[in-house]
């Protein structure tokens, strides 16, 4: 079993930042109004458990939010946080209320069309969460094709996408955050909620007693990476290297396993 202490995920943090720097250049309006500013806003939903969580203190933590601390800290400014519904993340980043959006956020094509992505830095799939044995074992979108089955997603995801598409006899019922369709499923309310690897294993991690089983096989290729504003070439390029330079340098192996342990799904290394 491989293990990562702290400090040597600080040690790996330090050396990513003292390799790494950022300059303004014209033709670079995000980045020149970061450096003015001495601050990064960031959008997050802050209801992805491991990935992005709001506490009960208000404190938001996750791999996201830990990357988005080691992005601040290579431009030498401040990280200000901004959290908000899922689908509100794309329209902040397009009417420049944040500058980037770091939220398990899939690289999908109408995505793509809107925004720019640096990525992928991480592979998810889909899984659900169920109490129902016969749901448990489907291993293909096939087994989920039930004509009354009750699938609650958190609405604006690529899971509200794959029910609404691949699973058109099913009752799609979307919900504003995770814990809601959790509960849906503790209720009996719905047959199960479907969403991202990283969130099957924080529920089933906080919830060991309460019944819930996972679909841990990945039913789809999920790349994750990081949303930027489409009129800034010089963003999107130092957003590419920071994930190149987190790689290479062991940060992106050592949050995965602080936040995923050996469950984690696979890091990107290319």
């Amino acid at each position: 079993m491989i293990h990562i202490t702290r400090s040597a995920l600080a040690c790996a943090t330090l050396l990513f930042i003292i390799i790494s720097s950022a300059h303004a250049a014209d033709g670079a309006p995000v980045i020149s109004r970061i450096q003015k500013s001495g601050k990064l806003v960031v959008g997050t939903s802050g209801n992805m458990p491991l990935m992005s969580e709001k506490l009960m203190t208000g404190e938001l933590v996750g791999f996201d939010i830990d990357m988005a601390k080691a992005m601040a800290d290579t431009m030498g400014v401040k990280l200000e946080l901004k959290s908000m519904p899922f689908d509100q993340l794309i329209p902040a980043l397009e009417q420049g209320i944040v500058d980037i959006v770091l939220s398990n956020m899939t690289m999908t094509v109408d995505r793509n069309m809107r925004v720019a992505f640096a990525g992928p830095y991480f592979v998810s799939g889909k899984c659900l969460i169920t109490k129902e044995q016969e749901i448990a074992q489907a291993d293909n979108p096939e087994d989920l094709k039930e004509a009354d089955a009750k699938i609650a997603v958190v609405k604006g995801t690529t899971s509200e996408n794959f029910v609404k598409e691949l699973l058109p006899e099913a009752r799609r019922m979307p919900v504003e955050n995770v814990d809601k369709g959790i509960n849906m499923v503790a209720t009996g309310d719905a047959n199960a909620f479907l969403t991202d690897f990283p969130i099957c294993l924080s529920v089933m991690k906080r919830h060991p007693d309460s019944g819930f089983q996972s679909v841990v096989s990945l039913l789809t290729y999920e790349p994750i990476g990081i949303a930027l504003p489409a009129n800034d070439p010089l963003l999107m390029n130092l957003a590419r290297n920071f994930i190149d330079r987190a790689e290479n340098v062991g940060l992106m192996h050592g949050l995965a396993l602080k936040w995923f342990g050996q469950s984690k799904l696979s890091v990107i290394t290319e």
